[in-house]
């Protein structure tokens, strides 16, 4: 009988709301975990589960060592679930509203020091390929742009003279990123030498491209730090979104403005943005930690 209220909702939201097969594979997921924690307690009438069978559930997932974050997602399905089912007359009350959110500690983003940045950007060597793996990382060091907008950018997308990039972001949303004058002269030597020796017989706007004359997809950039974190030595896991990380964490170290970050990010809430903020006070409590001389 529960099974067909779950069958109902999942047809609900797939036909009435039109989510994704993957959603709806998510919440049937959750509902599934769900239903199991219910006949593992003897419930077989949904009208019989209240608020304290719900945090019993929770606290079952908690001791099964999931996430705060699945947990968190587990509980926005029970909300919505049961409130689908007071909606439907299954039930008379919503029990899932007085649930408490689980609020997991924010991860703070792995970034490179200053020195580990100049070692991993001084990796590449100068072949045709290597010196386009140093512009890219360049790139992506000076702009702070993401992986899907640094292997979008088009050739007639850049701009050294003026010095800045045309970048499309989250929501094909366009921004304009600045560039420093080093990695615009890293650019015009890669677009007028290095480019035209990589494009081979294919015609692409990609500005870059791989050894076989191709656009980059985010797989290859992947592939392609990767290499570079293992030939620099530096024990940390070295991601495409790291140099994002490490322009902002860099930045805001040296006191330049939220607000300025935030744009050049291209972040449309400030709060995604302090999260920088966060890094460059937890540096400086290792560092008092570490010489204040009454530790």
């Amino acid at each position: 009988m529960i099974e067909k209220h779950v069958d109902e909702y999942i047809t609900f939201l797939k036909i009435e709301k039109g989510l994704s097969p993957a959603s709806l594979s998510s919440y049937k997921q959750d509902l599934n975990h769900y239903l199991f924690y219910l006949d593992d307690q003897g419930i077989t009438s949904l009208a019989k589960v209240d608020t304290d069978v719900l945090i019993g559930f929770i606290k079952y997932m908690t001791e099964k060592g999931l996430s705060p974050k699945t947990i968190s997602r587990t509980q926005s399905t029970l909300r919505n679930f049961h409130q689908f089912l007071l909606n439907q007359d299954v039930t008379e009350v919503n029990p899932a509203v007085k649930l408490t959110a689980v609020r997991g500690e924010k991860k703070l983003p792995v970034y490179l020091t200053i020195e580990e940045m100049e070692t991993l950007l001084a990796t590449p060597d100068d072949s045709p390929a290597g010196r386009r793996d140093s512009t890219m990382m360049e790139v992506l060091y000076a702009s702070g742009i993401r992986v899907s907008e640094l292997i979008s950018i088009k050739r007639p997308d850049v701009n050294t003279e003026m010095g800045f990039i045309r970048v499309s972001g989250k929501g094909s949303k366009e921004r304009i990123v600045p560039i420093t004058d080093f990695v615009a002269r890293q650019l015009d030597e890669y677009i007028g030498s290095i480019r035209p020796r990589l494009l081979k017989a294919e015609d692409t706007e990609d500005l870059f491209i791989t050894n076989r004359g191709r656009g980059f997809t985010r797989q290859g950039l992947w592939k392609t730090i990767k290499k570079y974190e293992v030939l620099s030595g530096i024990n940390k896991n070295i991601t495409p979104h790291t140099f994002r990380h490490s322009f902002a964490t860099h930045l805001i170290e040296n006191g330049a403005d939220l607000r300025a970050v935030q744009e050049m990010l291209g972040h449309s809430d400030i709060s995604t943005t302090q999260i920088y903020t966060q890094i460059s006070a937890s540096k400086i409590r290792e560092m008092y930690k570490q010489f204040h001389p009454r530790k």
